[in-house]
């Protein structure tokens, strides 16, 4: 398929709002990630802290597998940290580097304890010092289970946000920093979710679906 360059005027609020509210739309119509749906289920920060952790480069269904075999034994992060690290990689395998997640899980009661007083913070900053938490999760914490405003940017958001040509960056963390500077607040939690259901079923990194796709009019790489 030929790729025909797009010659769009940079990006206003109106086209930030129309973006969201289409792949909002297509995003009601397939299934959510599975982050959302436990959101939908609970705000519980220590579920959505754990189930952010192993949901890290794994596919969905694997994850909720894990949390389903793991939350029955272990409801609290005081019940967390009465588990051995064997105990845990036999609870989530086969979840991506289970190892190293059981690890850090192992990990996390204690840290809590140590440097927060036994609470999860409500900061990327202070979310961050815990083990297995980067800013991605740490994003995505902040949003799903407290309900502040945070762009959680993954693998889909970066490469997207690139395509569409509203931010022209390398790394997910400059694609964050772009994205708070340009996109409304108000935008900033969904963002990830409907980019992320967007990328799975639609803007693939290999063999987009661009035909009928919702926002093909402010795509960078149109392909016809």
């Amino acid at each position: 398929m030929n790729r025909i360059k797009s010659t769009r005027p940079r990006y206003q609020r109106a086209d930030y709002e129309t973006i969201h509210q289409r792949l909002a739309q297509a995003y009601t119509e397939v299934q959510a990630p599975i982050m959302d749906l436990i959101a939908a289920q609970t705000q519980d920060p220590y579920r959505i802290l754990v189930g952010t952790i192993l949901s890290a480069r794994t596919k969905d269904q694997t994850t909720a597998a894990a949390l389903e075999r793991l939350f029955p034994v272990a409801p609290t992060m005081e019940a967390l940290g009465k588990l051995t690290v064997e105990e845990l990689e036999k609870l989530i395998f086969p979840v991506g580097f289970y190892h190293t997640k059981a690890a850090h899980l192992a990990a996390l009661p204690q840290a809590v304890a140590e440097r927060f007083g036994g609470v999860i913070p409500h900061t990327v900053e202070e979310l961050i010092e815990l083990p297995g938490v980067g800013r991605k999760t740490a994003n995505l914490v902040v949003s799903l289970a407290f309900g502040l405003p945070a762009i959680c940017v993954d693998t889909h958001v970066h490469r997207i946000n690139n395509r569409l040509g509203i931010v022209k960056t390398k790394t997910p963390l400059e694609t964050e920093m772009a994205l708070r500077k340009c996109l409304p607040q108000q935008l900033w939690s969904a963002w990830n979710a409907i980019f992320v259901s967007f990328g799975q079923t639609r803007c693939r990194p290999i063999g987009p679906k661009c035909q009928g796709c919702p926002i093909a009019t402010y795509c960078q790489e149109v392909r016809q």
